[in-house]
């Protein structure tokens, strides 16, 4: 799960790029990068490891030069966390082709071998993003022109849909030419487009949620369509095409439950409207089971919660209340590797109220539970502050399966939901009731119009919607995914780092 952005402006880019990716920050802390082209085709890139404020300095803004460019905000999804990683990419030929990718290819290993033994191409880092960027060279590489044109590009992308699978928006430069943006054929992950008039003409800006088109003054358009290509050139000419067969519209469930702000649209549906509808439901489930319950005050999970939180106590004609403050200093806890930093960064993150615990029957909400160990925390924090009984309730079902679509889920077996009951879950979590939101009222919450054909729910169903998942599959990412190669992995990364700074 990452954040990209693409503009075409008639001016220099780098400052809007930059605010742009600010505004993506919450789908990415590990690094961010940004790449521009100026009209001689010249490529200008600085990325690194770090947050957006952290990356970038007045020296490295004043290099951007250009009036197109590309950016990217990063966290790694097989927990590597080296800046050889960090986006954009690039290759040289054919035409120099810069490249950001948000998602999870699920055939890299085919394509590795593919890149090398067919199409004579190097490979210099394990992402699937240069992987990526490298079929899209290869397909580039069979036009005739010495620039390509519109329909050069759909059918190097058409390739690229026939040859890849998984999940993928992405948004690609080619030097002194244009901006190519396209989705995967089934749109598991989001990607939009706003435009915006100046004086000297049209100009188009592509990212991945709604909200950072809105903050940089663009008027949003739409999505782009599962197996569209958008192509933009330099003069900021828009034309597109659909590049794929048999696609259908299925986004992550996940970005409606977690990932993305609250004030994004996503393929027509509001985040912060469907998050409501998902205290709604919550709402209905607590007083057909739960009818003579006995909560005084409903206190979200600050922040994705809070929609939710807010109309389930509405509907139950509860009170609501801000029971916890959090510590906007530290990073999502869900993003950070290794079990060791998560526990210890829960503590500093938030800080109850004990005037809004003290002799209640607290209902705790969440937008979900995964690995558990930031509940349990939490949980007692409530308990500490002089809460009489603790309930808690997640606005997305049990999750019980891993995500292979470009969300870090940890190893299944390290998910508080494996392998136990809702009774065993609340007895590990520490409470005195246990509510989880129902799949079929998840789905119908978000999708209310209908404006969905499906969702990937795969972390909740198993129900991997690419039809190219198995066993084998699903054992090597966990093999990468869990805690202990983790921790490996980020020994290697210290040890890297430290002698690169030597």
């Amino acid at each position: 799960m990452c954040g990209i952005i693409g503009i075409v402006s008639k001016s220099e880019v780098n400052q809007a790029l930059y605010d742009g990716l600010t505004v993506l920050q919450h789908r990415g802390q590990d690094a961010a990068g940004i790449m521009t082209s100026d009209k001689d085709g010249t490529f200008f890139l600085r990325k690194a490891n770090g947050l957006v404020k952290d990356v970038f300095h007045t020296r490295h803004m004043l290099r951007l030069e250009g009036s197109m460019g590309i950016g990217h905000v990063r966290y790694p999804t097989a927990g590597c966390s080296t800046s050889a990683e960090a986006q954009p990419f690039y290759v040289n030929s054919p035409f120099g082709i810069s490249l950001a990718h948000n998602g999870n290819l699920t055939n890299t290993k085919v394509l590795k071998d593919e890149l090398f033994k067919s199409d004579r191409r190097h490979l210099n880092t394990d992402s699937d993003s240069e992987v990526l960027l490298n079929v899209l060279a290869h397909e580039l590489q069979k036009s005739p022109q010495l620039k390509p044109q519109a329909k050069d590009i759909f059918k190097a992308v058409t390739e690229v849909h026939r040859r890849c699978k998984g999940a993928y928006a992405v948004v690609a430069m080619i030097a002194g030419v244009g901006l190519v943006a396209f989705r995967d054929p089934n749109g598991i992950r989001p990607i939009v487009i706003g435009k915006r008039e100046s004086d000297l003409g049209s100009e188009y800006m592509v990212a991945s949620e709604s909200v950072a088109i809105d903050s940089l003054g663009y008027e949003l358009e739409r999505d782009i369509a599962p197996g569209e290509c958008v192509f933009i050139d330099i003069d900021g000419n828009m034309t597109s095409q659909s590049c794929a067969e048999n696609t259908q519209q299925s986004p992550c469930i996940f970005e409606y439950v977690y990932f993305a702000r609250p004030d994004s649209v996503i393929d027509g549906i509001s985040v912060h409207r469907s998050r409501g509808r998902m205290g709604t439901k919550l709402a209905e489930k607590i007083g057909r089971e739960f009818p003579e319950h006995d909560i005084d005050v409903v206190i979200p999970i600050p922040d994705t919660s809070r929609s939710a939180a807010l109309q389930l106590a509405h509907d139950l004609g509860v009170q609501y209340q801000e029971g916890f403050i959090k510590n906007r200093y530290i990073g999502r806890t869900f993003i950070m590797p290794g079990q060791t930093q998560r526990k210890k960064s829960v503590r500093q993150k938030l800080n109850a109220i004990d005037l809004e615990f003290r002799g209640k029957n607290v209902l705790l909400v969440d937008d979900s539970i995964v690995r558990g160990t930031t509940s349990q925390q939490i949980v007692q924090m409530a308990r500490e502050a002089g809460a009489n009984k603790v309930y808690f309730a997640s606005a997305a079902p049990p999750v019980r399966h891993p995500n292979v679509y470009g969300i870090d889920m940890p190893s299944p077996v390290e998910f508080v939901a494996h392998e136990r009951s809702v009774d065993e879950i609340a007895q590990e979590l520490g409470v005195d009731m246990l509510i989880y939101q129902d799949l079929s009222d998840l789905e119908d919450a978000i999708n209310s119009k209908g404006k969905v054909e499906r969702f990937d729910s795969s972390c909740f169903n198993g129900e991997y919607i690419t039809g190219d998942i198995d066993q084998a599959y699903l054992e090597y990412i966990d093999s990468l995914r869990n805690d202990a190669s983790k921790q490996s992995t980020d020994d290697s990364n210290a040890v890297i780092e430290l002698h690169n700074n030597s």
